[in-house]
């Protein structure tokens, strides 16, 4: 499938941090023409897996996360608007204005508003929009608002999803359906080639609320080796550049406490074999994603993570490249087809 239409398809999903179950099937329908076997977790993680060909295998597990970000409704004030309160890390300065679906017993269009900066006292134009700050205008009559929706329903932002020039696209949840987009195409590339280690590719829940699936995956299937897709910041101007990597350049590849040296310097060995360029992403302490969560789990799992550069993270017009993409599904399948655990000695070390 061409990479852009299926990540189009894959961010018009909504998927909100915590409120999965809604989109679950969605995302293991797009696994299963590639997995020997595919299915949802009780935590409503997505599971492909594609047997290897040892007899005595490694399990290798891949991981991205499929939430996104959102709002939850708190409450109602007259006139049919909504308060609200945010399902992961909403910047309240890139939402006002937004158009949004209400996801309550129907969905229901809605606008994300605030005070206008003509009835702001000057102390108020210093200040940032808190989160408390901001309602839904619904435009209903209360009664009908109140039929229509609970209190504790999931707010999706509504933005379109397009090509731009240059192989780019710009939308929402980019962050991390480019993740699962490397998943597919991982997927995608090893019925193709031949590999000995069991792989299981997984689409993650609630990463934005705390790495959650993270850890009750990699503690479900007790993998020997992971490898994290997520996004990284992208570069733009007035951002400092040791931590941004720019579009189209080359493999972000996690360095750090977190990261399993020996099998970090194999796949960095993969990736110029196959004369795919990297950028080393250097992570002195918590990378914030899911490997922070999976290098702990149980005895320890060798965990590696390799990044999607993404400029104007939690927006809903985040961008990103397609060819990053590509070259980052196309290091993992190297890696986990040839390569991976080649350090190890069958045991978690």
């Amino acid at each position: 499938m061409d990479t852009a239409d299926l990540l189009k398809q894959l961010c018009a999903v909504n998927a909100m941090t915590g409120f999965e179950h809604r989109a679950c099937d969605s995302i293991k329908n797009f696994f299963e023409p590639y997995s020997d076997k595919s299915w949802i977790d009780c935590f409503f993680n997505v599971i492909g897996y594609r047997k290897g060909l040892s007899e005595n295998p490694k399990k290798i597990m891949i991981t991205a996360h499929y939430d996104q970000i959102g709002m939850i409704v708190t409450g109602f004030e007259s006139n049919g608007f909504l308060r609200v309160s945010n399902l992961g890390g909403i910047d309240t300065k890139a939402v006002l204005a937004s158009e949004v679906t209400v996801h309550g017993k129907e969905d229901l269009y809605g606008i994300i508003g605030a005070k206008p900066p003509h009835l702001l006292t000057e102390k108020e134009t210093q200040k940032n929009v808190k989160l408390k700050e901001l309602f839904i205008d619904t435009g209903l009559p209360d009664a009908t608002l109140k039929e229509k929706v609970s209190v504790g329903d999931p707010v999706s932002i509504i933005s379109p999803v397009v090509s731009m020039e240059n192989g780019c696209i710009m939308g929402r949840s980019l962050d991390n359906r480019a993740g699962v987009a490397a998943l597919i195409k991982i997927l995608e590339q090893m019925k193709m080639i031949k590999h000995e280690h069991d792989i299981y590719v997984v689409a993650t829940v609630q990463e934005e609320s705390g790495l959650l699936g993270a850890i009750t995956s990699s503690w479900d299937l007790t993998p020997d080796i992971a490898i994290v897709i997520d996004v990284c910041h992208g570069d733009m101007p007035e951002a400092d550049k040791s931590q941004c990597f720019p579009l189209g350049k080359g493999v972000p590849v996690g360095i750090g406490p977190a990261f399993h040296r020996p099998e970090t310097k194999v796949l960095l060995d993969v990736a110029k074999n196959e004369r795919i360029p990297t950028q080393l992403c250097i992570e002195p302490g918590n990378p914030g994603t899911e490997a922070w969560a999976i290098q702990i789990s149980r005895t320890g799992i060798p965990t590696l993570e390799v990044s999607i550069p993404l400029r104007y993270m939690h927006t809903g017009a985040e961008l990103i490249c397609i060819k990053d993409i590509e070259m980052a599904a196309a290091l993992v399948a190297h890696y986990s087809a040839r390569k991976a655990g080649e350090t190890l000695n069958g045991e978690n070390q």
